[in-house]
């Protein structure tokens, strides 16, 4: 019998961190009806059912079934429904259709989280530390599911012409519009970027190697771009004006008509966005979020500026506390606030930078079929840097990689400014 005096603190721990994950995502979801967590409202989301299932089949999959004997599969069809993109596991339900699963429901979803919470926990103790590592990526996982699951549920609720508010909203406080941009000289010459592997802090594994990069001269702006400046933007006709778009860029606005943030609406003379609390009024001191790589690019352009280099970004980003700023604590309203003061890296947006996605020098993909987690998406893609409202709390450091295609702008997305000097 196993006593108290027995049990690995570590894994205590890890026990802890794999509730306290559990528990939100579960509550994330809890306004919701069976039909809100069923609907897809594009390719690029999910349903908030298939992100509950899916993120317990990581757990069942590569710990459970690989790693504990005799356990048995909660439903041996599942796997089929809520594989992602492991090609290794073999066959799965199409992306573009997971909407069309009105069954299983979202009850017997919840049953399955419990039984693999369950299974799990009684496990967790005796399952060596190799394995223990899989169940912390796991954890990682689910946090990350937790803000795609959050922004799928806004692109759900959006398209809804009753424009239906998830949260009521907070009242809102008058706040004043920020200063003019001011510009934090960065860093130049070699420094160190990314993560050291063997370090033994977590970190995905697209964070490393760490290595050297060339800095130029240059300077970053000490805030993130403000509704009101892009309304500025708009209002000067720059998604009107080619000279500010890359090629492809301007054939995305052409071609899907483009003509501000993704949510904004414009009636009589005042622009509106939808959050999580419903149509709301712009806040013209918050932080523009929902714009493309394309639209943050353009911003740039028409501002006599640039994106940052993500070298640059986290070169500068170092010496701030990345669990500060308004970033993910508990279910309720999530929406990017107006700048508090002084220079903030992390919290409120996910920051365009230029960088393409690509593997650090040195980089190999882990064995198996989570070495499929990050590396086969190193194409066509840029980095974001910094977190957001909607990225969970303590989740996010200075080196870690967020990518998105140029086009996509459903996340929390929004744009510093950098400058040569």
């Amino acid at each position: 019998m196993r006593t108290e005096r027995d049990v690995n603190p570590a894994s205590s721990a890890l026990a802890s961190r794999f509730a306290a994950v559990r528990a939100l995502t579960a509550d994330l979801v809890a306004p919701l009806s069976d039909a809100d967590a069923t609907i897809q409202s594009m390719d690029d989301a999910s349903p908030a059912k298939w992100h509950l299932a899916h993120t317990t089949w990581f757990f069942e999959t590569f710990v459970l079934r690989d790693h504990v004997p005799g356990y048995r599969l909660f439903d041996e069809r599942w796997p089929f429904l809520f594989n992602s993109y492991y090609e290794a596991e073999g066959q799965r339900h199409a992306r573009p259709r997971r909407g069309m699963l009105s069954r299983p429901s979202l009850d017997e979803i919840r049953a399955y989280r419990e039984a693999v919470n369950t299974a799990l926990l009684a496990a967790l103790p005796d399952l060596p530390a190799g394995v223990q590592n899989l169940v912390a990526l796991g954890c990682h996982h689910e946090e990350q599911h937790q803000e795609l699951l959050l922004t799928d549920i806004l692109h759900h609720f959006s398209v809804n012409p009753l424009a239906p508010a998830v949260w009521p909203g907070a009242p809102k406080v008058p706040v004043a519009m920020p200063g003019p941009v001011g510009w934090i000289a960065g860093r130049s010459g070699m420094v160190e970027i990314g993560i050291d592997m063997d370090a033994g802090d977590f970190a995905f594994d697209c964070e490393g190697p760490r290595h050297a990069e060339l800095l130029h001269p240059h300077a970053l702006a000490d805030r993130t771009v403000t509704n009101g400046e892009w309304a500025a933007f708009i209002a000067d006709g720059g998604y009107r004006d080619p000279r500010h778009w890359l090629s492809d860029g301007w054939a995305w606005v052409q071609a899907e008509r483009i003509a501000a943030p993704l949510y904004w609406e414009q009636g009589d003379g005042a622009w509106t966005r939808f959050g999580f609390d419903g149509r709301r009024p712009v806040d013209p001191a918050a932080p523009v979020t929902h714009v493309s790589f394309f639209e943050a690019d353009a911003y740039a352009s028409w501002a006599g500026a640039r994106l940052p280099t993500e070298f640059e970004w986290e070169a500068a980003a170092r010496g701030h506390d990345p669990n500060g700023g308004n970033q993910l604590d508990a279910a309720g309203a999530v929406e990017p606030r107006p700048s508090a003061g002084g220079p903030a890296f992390f919290g409120d947006v996910w920051e365009w930078t230029g960088s393409a996605y690509r593997p650090y020098p040195g980089f190999r993909a882990a064995e198996g079929a989570v070495g499929e987690y990050n590396g086969k998406f190193m194409n066509g893609q840029f980095v974001l840097r910094g977190g957001s409202c909607a990225t969970p709390r303590g989740h996010v450091r200075a080196s870690y990689r967020n990518f998105f295609y140029p086009h996509q702008r459903w996340q929390f997305t929004g744009v510093r400014l950098a400058k040569d000097l």
